[in-house]
């Protein structure tokens, strides 16, 4: 059976002759896998929305339409956030780089790219308060005044714990910056 989430590692592992190894480049892609910790969290809160929809089954069964009908929206917005999560990353086309974070995603269109570079930095763990030392690719825009960004980190739920893999999509993300950024 095909897994079709797989493709974006074969297209690099089988093209590892060219840069940009996809013919649609004006597709939104994000170009590495989902982390361990992204997906297994997303796959817990699908777990737990199969449980609150077996609920609203057993409550409409029993002939509270109004409880029931709340366990299932609840479930649905379970669902909503667990396919948002894995949805959160850095994506590219040919159109620019989309960063998308849990409540919002912002585009930067090419002709705003200064440059994307990894800086050793002080970056959040898995999204939280706490703060170690680590790796990020930082994007600078030309309209933010030379502000810096936080595209990618090395302890994200995307990259703890592998370096390489971290490596390979900043290096995969500045190729495309490189590609598509107007020269100067």
């Amino acid at each position: 059976m095909p897994l079709p989430f797989l493709t974006a590692d074969r297209a690099f592992d089988e093209a590892a002759d060219t840069a940009l190894p996809f013919d649609d480049r004006d597709q939104w892609r994000r170009p590495y896998r989902p982390g361990p910790y992204r997906v297994g969290a997303a796959a817990l809160m699908l777990l737990l929305a199969s449980y609150v929809l077996f609920a609203a089954v057993i409550i409409a069964v029993a002939g509270d339409t109004t409880a029931a009908s709340v366990c299932g929206v609840l479930a649905v917005l379970i669902i909503a956030a667990a396919l948002r999560l894995l949805r959160m990353g850095a994506w590219v086309s040919a159109r620019g780089l989309r960063q998308v974070s849990f409540f919002k995603t912002l585009t930067a269109p090419w002709d705003t790219v200064v440059a994307t570079r990894t800086v050793q930095q002080p970056v959040r763990w898995l999204g939280l308060p706490r703060t170690v030392q680590g790796q990020a690719l930082v994007l600078v825009r030309k309209d933010r005044r030379g502000e810096q960004t936080a595209l990618l980190t090395s302890a994200n739920g995307d990259f703890l714990g592998r370096t390489t893999a971290f490596d390979r999509a900043a290096d995969s993300i500045e190729v495309w910056t490189e590609e598509y950024r107007p020269q100067r």
